[in-house]
């Protein structure tokens, strides 16, 4: 086994990308509301610089509000996942981090590069718990990446932030 194959077997990679820009102006449940036309542009910015870092995933997953599964549905089209989408996944739906710091401890550990799509201030906070970059706050579109030396989700600690895209340093 070469090097950067035992690098890549014993590494996992957290993708963590909060919801694009959602809009309020329809009398809608929290769960359906959809995104405003900024969402949509700046999650395709975002994802397009992702997608220049060429670094492939294995698996999406998503919270099952509007706003983040049509976000996660720009991402896999620009990443050219056409043909797969995220899965959702109601621990995702989660606003403090518990949840989602947990789901993230479950993931199968065949998956290496995982990328997830939800919500503040759970992805601010999981950042800032895994992470060796203090983040105050994860913006919508918001992109952190952070790397773990194990080959296990259920023992990831501390990491290292590797990667963040953030709209307003694009434009």
């Amino acid at each position: 086994m070469t090097k950067s194959e035992l690098n890549r077997y014993y590494m996992k990679r957290l993708i963590l990308v909060r919801h694009a820009k959602s809009s309020w102006e329809f009398d809608v449940s929290d769960k359906e509301r959809p995104l405003k036309t900024r969402g949509y542009k700046d999650a395709e910015l975002v994802s397009s610089a992702f997608k220049s870092k060429e670094i492939d995933i294995d698996n999406a997953y998503t919270s099952p509000a509007k706003r983040a599964f049509e976000t996660s549905k720009i991402f896999m089209q620009l990443l050219s996942k056409e043909n797969k989408s995220a899965i959702i996944k109601n621990d995702l739906y989660d606003f403090g981090g518990n949840s989602v710091e947990m789901f993230i401890k479950s993931l199968p550990d065949d998956e290496n590069n995982v990328m997830i799509f939800g919500h503040n201030h759970a992805f601010t906070s999981i950042s800032n718990i895994f992470g060796s970059t203090y983040i105050d706050n994860v913006p919508t579109s918001g992109l952190v990446a952070i790397k773990f030396e194990t080959n296990s989700w259920n023992s990831i600690k501390k990491g290292t932030t590797e990667l963040t895209i953030f709209p307003r340093d694009l434009k």
